[in-house]
């Protein structure tokens, strides 16, 4: 068994709150590449705050590649009084990609007859010249096995290795269903809030759950509350 004698304790953190974060019913932002609000900077430095404050380290730490990612990882580990720490950034974990969608109102991209069509193809669903959510799963958990949980590197190094991943809501919600097999309907309607943390351990039994959406350091900086369910950067009726 190749995971006899190593664990992997994995906090999957979603990015502090971005410029399309405040848009209401846009689709998705006009800039796929959208940086931090000023709410969001100081949610990421509570993060690392926070995780100072309860002694955790980090062995690795991968951040998505767009810039609220990387600046939620600057963030969080000068909170954590690691300014100068090394950490990746990975193209595979950025949030789902739909071009036709930017800038666009939810109600002018998803009509009625096509709310059915989601509804019916769930995970499967790919809105116009976009990504399924299926296929972010696939990138985002292939990376992961290869990178983590399977690494030969990694796994000839005994004991626990706690790793930060910083990427996205959709993207977190595709690697929730893939960790767990959850019901897909259940998953979109679990939020994820910016900056939480969603912690997972695999080893020789496979993955259990730790927390999900757990995001006490921000209940005084506050979060954007729309009636819409947020997804990532894509806001769903």
């Amino acid at each position: 068994m190749i995971h006899e004698n190593v664990q992997f304790d994995l906090y999957f953190i979603r990015h502090g709150e971005s410029e399309n974060n405040i848009q209401p019913g846009i689709a998705a932002g006009a800039n796929f590449d959208a940086p931090m609000t000023e709410r969001g900077h100081q949610q990421s430095i509570a993060l690392g705050e926070r995780l100072r404050k309860v002694g955790v380290t980090f062995d690795r730490i991968y951040s998505s590649t767009l810039i609220r990612a990387v600046q939620t990882t600057e963030g969080m580990l000068k909170g954590m009084g690691l300014e100068d720490a090394h950490f990746e950034k990975v193209p595979q974990i950025i949030e789902r990609q739909i071009p036709a969608w930017r800038g666009k109102m939810v109600a002018d991209v998803l009509p009625t007859e096509l709310q059915f069509i989601l509804a019916e193809k769930g995970k499967w669903f790919q809105p116009a010249d976009g990504e399924s959510e299926r296929a972010v799963e696939r990138r985002a958990g292939n990376w992961l096995e290869d990178e983590v949980l399977f690494n030969p590197e990694l796994l000839e190094k005994p004991g626990t290795h706690t790793i930060a991943i910083i990427s996205h809501g959709i993207t977190m919600k595709a690697l929730l269903h893939y960790i767990t097999n959850w019901d897909t309907a259940f998953i979109r309607r679990t939020e994820i809030h910016n900056t939480s943390i969603s912690r997972f351990r695999f080893g020789k039994t496979g993955w259990s759950v730790v927390t999900i959406n757990d995001h006490a350091h921000t209940e005084e900086i506050g979060d954007v509350i729309r009636e819409a369910v947020i997804q990532g950067d894509t806001v769903v009726p």
